[in-house]
């Protein structure tokens, strides 16, 4: 049992660590449904229809403004991803926040990850019941 006493000792030597964490924890375990219910809701009815995502206009425009916005999102994406990881050992919501996380990041084939678990029969009614609370038009499905 010497492991639990040096667990006990790294935890009172690390209390602003662990405070920090649970405050973490905490504010991603109340603001994480609320910006997915949001990004839900504001997504276009034909978003998963479309072939390719189109680039917004302003972007071409603004391309250092394009890369800040970028580098952040995906830095953004990163801890939300290693924080849903530690969420599911510790308090909070770790499986929406691991896929809020990799919604954010920039890889190969994220589209398709999308649109394949987005039209998961259970998670499609879930998507649709939301916007339709929201006064929205439902996702067309994908053919």
């Amino acid at each position: 049992m010497e492991w639990i006493e040096s667990l006990i000792d790294w935890a009172k030597a690390n209390d602003t660590l662990l405070s920090w964490l649970f405050a973490l924890s905490i504010a991603l375990f109340l603001l994480t449904p609320v910006a997915v219910t949001w990004a839900i809701v504001r997504l276009p009815a034909d978003y998963f229809t479309r072939e390719r995502r189109r680039p917004l206009a302003s972007w071409e425009k603004y391309p250092m403004l394009r890369l800040l916005l970028l580098i952040v999102k995906n830095a953004l994406g990163i801890v939300l991803v290693i924080a849903g990881l530690l969420m599911l050992v510790v308090p909070g919501q770790g499986l929406l926040t691991l896929a809020v996380g990799l919604v954010l990041l920039d890889f190969p084939g994220k589209f398709r990850l999308e649109r394949w678990l987005a039209t998961r029969p259970s998670v499609w009614r879930s998507l649709n019941w939301l916007r339709k609370r929201a006064g929205r038009k439902p996702l067309k499905k994908p053919a």
